[in-house]
């Protein structure tokens, strides 16, 4: 019996390299051999005794298309006569249908009934396989063959050591007519007939697409014990252009091995079916599909979710040069690399269950996002934050100097300060954290500009008081200086007043002088009526004289009037009573000259 699993693009069960087809493989190993003769692959047997043991695995090149794997798993023989238990050779064939996209099963000589009865297995593959979780009652209703055999691989029935003529009834018969001839079924309703048709039938609804290929000996009997070192030019030229036709279709037309719902197998996943079945086997339980489908999808849809998270990451590690400019920049790019990763999953991930790896994905994607968006905040604010402190180098220069701590240092600082934001949002490239390290750089800046308002503010009210000291100073000064231009002049007035009364003092005491002399050549003398109106009058006159001068010496304008007034009314007496007045004129003549001679000479003088 030969099994050959397909799949596109999927790794083998160690995680190597790509694969994209698997096979298992009995009886036609040396087949193989001939076509991959630089791969060792599987040992064989020469003897009648059996060699392979269980299922065995071969991984090789794939012949036709570079860059894929093609996986061999090769079983041991069935019913073989020192084995003894036929249960075992019945799990092995379920597991190799499980596990194959194409089951080629091996015979010799033609397909008769014998070679039927040794297919007995499929009888059984509906009691040995369990499409869903049965409810657990004794009584379950077994799959139907044709809901079945939608999960079963191809069939390839290969007959080798093929010696007979394919004709029939005289016509020449091609492989597959052969088979189908072989599969047809008697009808009847005798226990014999139903007997007959039933395994066919089986094999029939199990395995609606069949193909078969015949082989001669491969060389002569001499050479099929050393078949595995033997060139292509010592095979059977006949067995050769078998060959190449059998192996064409397996490379070519053997379908990839997919699960029920569509999603084809890596060999990651092929080792995770595997242990899934024969765990139940080992258990005692029928393998079932659903729940072996059920522990892959969980396990590959776990590994795609991490593998596209780390591609999110990847991407956005790539495409972002952190800090963002915007938050929109920031989430646009999410956005571009978020489509890409679901994209990435809905081609790998099977979709059994999908929605809640979906939503999984979903998770890891914001919380990698989250992240991002935090480092992305610590990026702008570092870069923000040495902005400033660049450009505040000067102002802290300034502070430390005490350049703000003077009348008008609050308008020069806010000035600085505005000048300092300015120029730091004109910095490109500052990311989502701009705003925010501007206001906490402003914030911290706030009590010192409290302290520099407080200074400024006391600085200029003391200015102003200084100015206001100093204004008022100037004023006094200007008006002592008023004062004393003012009192200089009144000193020059007096001093020309002085000057001018002391001239007249000295023109008055010479006038008197001459008046002495006069009067004392004439006293003794008797005089006249007219003389002594005469004298009178004169000495009327010199009376007002001296005393129009005294009022004038004294400074004082209201005296001056009323000794003018006291004057003409004591002329005009005078001259009315002459007689009477002429003694006391005399008496108030010498007074006032006294008078007049003695504030002179406190005035010339200087004393009090």
């Amino acid at each position: 019996m030969v099994s050959l699993i397909k799949a596109d693009w999927i790794r083998n069960c160690n995680g190597g390299s790509p694969a994209s087809r698997s096979a298992l493989w009995t009886q036609l190993s040396c087949v193989l051999h001939t076509r991959c003769p630089s791969e060792p692959g599987f040992s064989l047997g020469s003897n009648v005794q059996g060699h392979t043991k269980g299922i065995w695995m071969w991984c090789l090149p794939h012949p036709c298309q570079p860059g894929h794997t093609l996986v061999l798993l090769d079983t041991e023989g069935l019913g073989r006569v020192e084995k003894g238990d036929t249960k075992n050779d019945a799990w092995i064939f379920v597991l190799a249908v499980l596990l194959s996209s194409t089951l080629i099963y091996n015979s010799r000589g033609t397909i008769d009934q014998q070679a039927l009865e040794n297919l007995h297995y499929v009888l059984t593959l509906a009691e040995h396989i369990r499409l869903s979780k049965s409810p657990g009652e004794s009584g379950a209703q077994l799959p139907a063959a044709a809901e079945l055999a939608q999960f079963l691989p191809s069939f390839v029935w290969a007959v080798r050591d093929f010696t007979l003529q394919l004709e029939a009834d005289g016509k020449e018969l091609s492989e597959d007519e052969y088979l189908e001839q072989a599969l047809k079924l008697r009808g009847g309703s005798s226990a014999e007939a139903e007997s007959y048709d039933r395994l066919r039938e089986c094999i029939r609804q199990f395995f609606p697409e069949r193909r078969c290929f015949v082989f001669d000996l491969p060389a002569s009997k001499r050479d099929l014990p050393h078949l595995e070192e033997l060139p292509d030019d010592r095979m059977d030229p006949e067995f050769r252009q078998q060959l190449e036709k059998f192996c064409s279709y397996i490379w070519e037309r053997s379908p990839p091995k997919t699960t029920p719902s569509g999603c084809k197998v890596t060999g990651h996943m092929l080792g995770t079916l595997a242990v899934s079945y024969v765990d139940a086997i080992q258990s005692g339980a029928v393998p079932c599909l659903e729940s072996a489908v059920l522990a892959l999808a969980e396990l590959h849809n776990s590994a795609v979710v991490r593998e596209a998270a780390a591609l999110y990451r990847e991407l956005m590690e790539q495409r972002a040069t952190l800090p963002m400019e915007t938050a929109q920049e920031l989430h646009e790019l999410h956005e571009l690399c978020e489509q890409e990763t679901l994209q990435l999953f809905t081609e790998r991930a099977i979709t059994d269950d999908i929605e809640r790896f979906r939503v999984e994905l979903l998770r890891q994607v914001e919380a990698a996002r989250l992240e991002f968006c935090s480092r992305d905040e610590r990026a702008s604010h570092e870069k923000c934050k040495a902005a400033l402190q660049e450009l505040s180098r000067e102002m802290e220069q300034r502070i430390n100097n005490g350049g703000y701590l003077v009348p008008g240092g609050h308008r020069l600082f806010l000035g600085d300060q505005q000048a300092l934001v300015e120029r730091y949002r004109a910095l490109p490239g500052k990311g989502v954290k701009a705003d925010a390290v501007l206001q906490e750089f402003l914030q911290r800046t706030e009590p010192l500009a409290r302290i520099i308002r407080y200074t400024d503010r006391a600085l200029t009210e003391k200015d102003e008081q200084i100015k206001g000291l100093q204004a008022q100073n100037e004023k006094d000064k200007q008006e002592w200086q008023a004062e004393s231009e003012r009192e200089a002049e009144k000193l020059q007035q007096m001093e020309e007043r002085a000057h001018r009364s002391e001239e007249e003092a000295r023109q008055l005491r010479e006038s008197l002088e001459k008046q002495g002399k006069k009067k004392s050549h004439s006293e003794g003398a008797h005089f006249g009526d007219v003389s002594q109106q005469q004298g009178t009058g004169i000495d009327w006159e010199a009376g007002i004289v001296v005393a129009v001068l005294a009022a004038l010496c004294l400074f004082r304008t209201a005296i001056f009037v009323l000794v003018v007034l006291l004057a003409a009314l004591f002329v005009h007496l005078v001259r009315e009573w002459p007689n009477i007045f002429s003694c006391i004129l005399g008496k108030l003549r010498n007074i006032l000259w006294l008078q007049c001679k003695e504030y002179f000479i406190r005035k010339l003088t200087g004393f009090p």
